[in-house]
This record gives C-alpha cells, structure tokens and sequence, in this order.
C-alpha cells in the first residue's frame, strides 16, 4: 500500500542494528538546519555559488528530440522540451520548425501515433507519481479527451488496432496490483477489460483484421509468457516457451496475420529475432548470426520490410531486411551511437529513428528506403557551447574478482577521459536496473565534469547489467546480490594502476538501483570512496519491498529475491546499508522525489537519519513535485548545481 501523505518530519523507524565493523563511527558534527521553500525541502546543503550556476547555465540548457510517431499527412511527432517538461511537437519537413502541441506543467509519456486519425494519444501524471492516465489529443479539434479513469491506476502501453478504430492498453484500475488489458472502441468511446489474469499483461499487436490480440505476461527480464486472446470471445492462448522459461520483449504479427516476428533468448545467450509461421515448422532464427541482443522491431504498414535494431557492446546497429525474404537492404552510413524509438512512415518508404551519442543530443533522422538517404529531421542545441570539445569514451574493460572459463572475468566500462595528463579524479557513475545497461549516449553533467572540472568519468556495466547475455544478467540475482558491488571493488583496482587517475580522490554516484550501490560501495569502501551522491536509491531492501507500489513488489522480488523466505530476509537485513551504516564515514548526498512510487521517500530519510545519527555528513534535497527522478527542468538544473558543488566541496578540495 502506497504510504499516505505525512509530515515528512515525522519518526521513520526505529534504529538499525549495526554490524561489527572495525570503521570508528566519525563524531557529530554540526546541528542539521531542514530548509522547506517552494517544492523543495533541504537539509545541510550550502548556497550554489552564483559563478557555477553561470558555468552549468549552458550545459543545462542543452536539448534532444525523439520520434514518438508518424502523422497521415508524412509529418512527425517528436517530443522535446522547450519550457519545464518534455512536450509533443510536431515537424513537417527536414530541420522545419517545432510546432508546440501540448503545454502541460507534468512531461508526456508513451506518446502514440496511428496512421489512420490526425491525432495521438499520450500518457501523463501528476508530480512523477506514475500513476499515468491516458489521453485522445485531435488535432483537428485542437483538444484533449481522458481516456482512462483517472484516478489512482497506471495504464500503459496504448496500441492501435491497423484500422485505428481500437486502442488496446494496459491497466491497475481493478485493483491496483494487476496489469489487466482493455480495449476502447474508439468510435463509440466503449472500454472493456479483455484479458484479467493477474500479473503484468501487455499488449503487443493487433492482428490485421482486428479480431486478436497478442500479448506478453512479464514476470521478469529473464521470464515473459507470449500468448493470442480471441477478443470476441476472451480466450487466451499461451504459446509454447522453448526451454520452459526464456525472456521475450517485440512479439508482432507478420503481415500475413498467421506468422509472428518475435525477440527472445529461448535456449540462447542472447535476445535474437525470430520469425514462426504455424504452417512452415520450426521458428526461424532471424538474427542469428549476430551474437548481440535485438532491442526492437517495425514492420511497415505495407508489409514489404521490417527494421530491427542490435545493442552491441552498447553500439546500436541498424537493420531493414525484405519480406518475406528476409534479405538484407542497403542502407546509408549512420553516425555511431545509440538508436531509440524508430517506425516506418505510413507509406512503408521511409523510417525515422531517434539517434543519440556520446557527443551530440538525441536527434531525430529518417532513412529513405528508395534512394538509400540519411535525412536528418533535427538539430538540438547544445547551449551554445563547442561541441568539438564534447569528449567520446573509450570502451575498456577490467578485471573483476572471479573467473570464467579459466581466465579472470572482465567487466565492460565507458572511460570518459578529461584533456590533459592527470592525476585526474573520477567519478563512478553506476545505472539502475539493475536490469539495465548504460549507454555512450550524450550527458551534459558528463561533459561539464570533463571540461570544466578536470574529473575523469567511468561508467561501467557490472554483473547483472543487460546487453551482454542471460548468464551475464543473472550473476547478481537474489543472495549473489554483493557479487556487483565486489565488481566496484575491481574497479577501484583497476583506477589505481592507472597513473592518469587519482586513487585517492574517487566518488560513486548512481540512481534507483544504482543509489543502492552508491551506499553499498560507502559501505564495503570506506577508505577508498571519497564521496557518494544517491539518488532515489535503495536504503534497505527489506523496507522497500515493503513500501514499494503494490504493482510493482513481485518484480521486484523476482530479481532482488522474495523477503519472505526466512533466508532471503536474514541476507537483506545483513547487505542493507541502512544496517551498516556506521561504515558510511565519506560526505553523502541524498536527493530524492517524494511520488516516488518505485523508491519511497522513506528510502532517503532512513538512511540520511541513521548515517548522520553515527555523525557522518549528508547533504539532502528533496522535490515535493517530483517522483523516480527529476523530469523539471527547474528542479534537475537545482539538483546538477548542488551536484557539483558537491563534488568541488568533497572530491576536488585538498
């Protein structure tokens, strides 16, 4: 159950049990002053210096697009931010003008086109709550029309049927746990539930003729279900799993409306595409030379090609085969880096995608099938500053505590390296997820720390992280949770034989997850960590199973194990940094969004209490209209100067 609304004052728990450690608890330091003005609530953070915000002023001030999708008229809808928050714009040409649809105070999501209607529908929430509601945007009217109930229930992924007269979704509003799917009929504003199973359903596609309805049960990344609902009828069909278990993401029909075009790792290493029509045997292993993960697949309304993506070493690789054939087309060189969204133009002669890279915002291209072009259709700013001085990463990899086949296992990591010859200090980043993966895409606090601080900058993909293999993802799951924060340990290692980096002068920060191994790294190093910055992390598994949305607690404990195995409990009380926090002895800062329906609020608090209840320091921000992360651009400019004062205060000084 969600926590309701309190004094955020109040008594969170009682004190932590704390381990044996031979780290010497620091003492108290000065009186904790909570400053409460506006949406923000702080504690202990000092004045941003007017010169820092002046220098951060045009870093923040960069901007991407990314395709949402295509209109009947061959215009584009992109989202983009102009003001406070990511909103729906519109362009008509290569490099036109952005036409400002939405005005919205809260960011969009799941913004979705259908060739068949002048208008979109899209996703939105209040204060990063995540409890999105969805709404019919006409473009002819120029008005917005809710969908959904509109109240306390997330829906997500809005799909239209081929003929654009149904929208299929999915939904918490029965009972706020399950993942129900509905259909709307878009002519007579009829909605109706078609599949109530428990769990969390998604809708996949539309058969060509709108009678069914594909769909994915997800339990985890490593477990999906695919199956076919008759929707006059309601019957789910389950299709068979290869293996048992496998996990599975794109699930499309073939333009046949027999055959499927799907993505799964069934008996594999790797998320490979495959096609399967009942009629011709055996599935087909469409991308099966290709020893990478596939992220995502189109196919065109015309049903003559489809486009299919691959993350290799977390470079995407862009692919248009023919069909049925499944003969590769030639396509224009594109810039290296990282593929978003991407879709065919109604026609099917065109694709457009969003393109991102270490070194230029996201942007928006489109390929030209017929004359093999590469047409770019935005250019996001970059605040003014040079963007020949952005600096690219070099993809290393160091050696981690274990083996695999006889020789030490090595962990993948980006290494932003700062002009100049060091010592330089570095800054850990470390994603969330953890089923995740970080990407060389464009980070404008990145490049500020490179050009502007002289901070060397280490991204690494530790065990556990997606894009290199099921085993790979797995080697963290439930009591091997600690075997990634060893994997920061290496790293540590690994920064101290470099002579261009400065050992002595090392930070960690990271998100979600990624805050949970902030404090778990504090924890286990407290000699070798500098500082730490957690952001909406993880204090305490036990408790955040225990808060998190009802929605989300068995995936959750399908990854970091079920807390109500007496085992399992006994090991999270043991790994919570909030029972250890007494090893915390390094400065800390904490910021967090108080809708956070992932992470609770009460994640921050605990941890800021018990690590300044063993007189360490901690900086902490908190955003009243804010959830898992700072979509404002207000608050997250506040959040990135702070950030870096920070870090000049604790990783830079002497």
């Amino acid at each position: 159950m969600r926590l309701i609304v309190m004094m955020l004052t109040a008594a969170l728990l009682a004190p932590p049990v704390l381990a044996e450690s031979p780290v010497e608890p620091v003492k108290p330091r000065t009186p904790v002053e909570r400053l409460d003005v506006g949406n923000r609530i702080s504690e202990n953070l000092p004045d941003v210096p007017a010169e820092l915000v002046e220098r951060l002023n045009r870093y923040q001030n960069t901007r991407g697009a990314s395709f949402s999708g295509w209109l009947p008229d061959g215009s584009l809808v992109i989202s983009t931010r102009f003001g406070e928050t990511s909103q729906v714009h519109r362009v008509r040409e290569p490099l036109g003008m952005r036409e400002q649809i939405t005005f919205y105070n809260e960011p969009l999501s799941a913004v979705t086109t259908t060739p068949g209607s002048n208008g979109f529908v899209f996703g939105k929430d209040v204060g990063g709550s995540e409890f999105w509601q969805l709404f019919w945007y006409d473009l002819d009217a120029r008005e917005a029309r809710l969908l959904t109930d509109g109240g306390r229930s997330q829906n997500a992924g809005p799909l239209f049927s081929k003929d654009s007269r149904q929208l299929a979704w999915a939904s918490t509003a029965r009972n706020g746990r399950d993942y129900d799917l509905w259909v709307r009929d878009l002519a007579t504003g009829e909605s109706r539930i078609v599949l109530q199973e428990g769990g969390m359903w998604r809708p996949t596609d539309f058969s060509p003729d709108g009678k069914r309805l594909l769909v994915m049960k997800y339990v985890s990344v490593n477990e999906a279900y695919p199956g076919e609902v008759d929707l006059a009828s309601g019957k789910l069909r389950l299709f068979p799993v290869d293996g048992g278990r496998a996990g599975f993401s794109a699930f499309r029909y073939g333009p046949d409306g027999r055959s499927v075009y799907y993505v799964s790792d069934e008996e594999r290493e790797f998320q490979t595409l495959r096609h399967h029509d009942p009629r011709g045997g055996a599935p087909t292993l469409v991308s099966g030379h290709i020893p990478w993960n596939v992220m995502d697949l189109d196919i065109a309304a015309d049903g003559r090609h489809l486009a299919y993506a691959t993350n290799e070493d977390g470079i995407s690789k862009l692919h248009v085969l023919t069909l049925p054939g499944h003969e590769e087309v030639a396509l224009p060189e594109l810039p290296i880096g990282v593929i978003g969204n991407f879709g065919f133009s109604p026609d099917g002669k065109r694709l457009a995608l969003t393109l991102n890279s270490a070194t230029s915002p996201s942007d928006v291209y489109v390929v030209q099938l017929g004359d093999n072009a590469l047409v770019r259709w935005t250019r996001s700013e970059v605040g003014g500053l040079d963007a020949s001085r952005f600096r690219a990463p070099e993809l290393v990899r160091f050696p981690t505590f274990d083996e695999l086949d006889g020789q030490p296992r090595t962990i993948p990591a980006f290494y932003y390296r700062p002009e100049g010859d060091g010592p330089f200090p570095v800054v850990v980043s470390i994603h969330g997820g953890p089923e995740s993966q970080a990407f060389p895409t464009f980070n404008p606090s990145t490049q500020f720390l490179l050009n502007e601080l002289q901070v060397a900058v280490l991204v690494p993909n530790v065990r556990g992280s997606a894009g290199y293999g099921k085993t790979y993802l797995q080697l963290d799951n439930g009591l091997l949770r600690k075997d990634s924060v060893k994997d920061i340990g290496a790293l540590l290692d690994w920064i101290a034989t470099r002579p261009e980096l400065d050992a002595d002068r090392v930070g960690v920060m990271g998100g979600s997850y990624g805050g949970y191994m902030v404090l778990a790294s504090m924890v286990d190093y407290p000699e070798r960590i500098r500082a730490g910055i957690d952001v909406v992390g993880i204090s305490d598994f036990g408790t955040f199973l225990k808060n998190t949305e009802d929605y989300r607690r068995d995936l959750r404990r399908a990854e970091y194990g079920d807390e109500r195995v007496p085992e399992m409990k006994a090991f999270h009380d043991r790994i919570a940094p909030l029972n250890n926090a007494h090893r915390i002895t390094s400065p800390l800062f904490v910021a967090q969004g108080y809708n956070d329906p992932r992470v609770p609020w009460t994640e921050a608090e605990q941890i800021v209490k018990a690590v300044r209840g063993n007189g360490g320091e901690v900086w902490y921000l908190m955003f009243k209209d804010e959830g898992h992360g700072f979509r404002k651009k207000g608050n997250s400019d506040y959040f990135g100067a702070a950030a870096m004062l920070f870090w000049q205060e604790h990783l830079l000084a002497d």
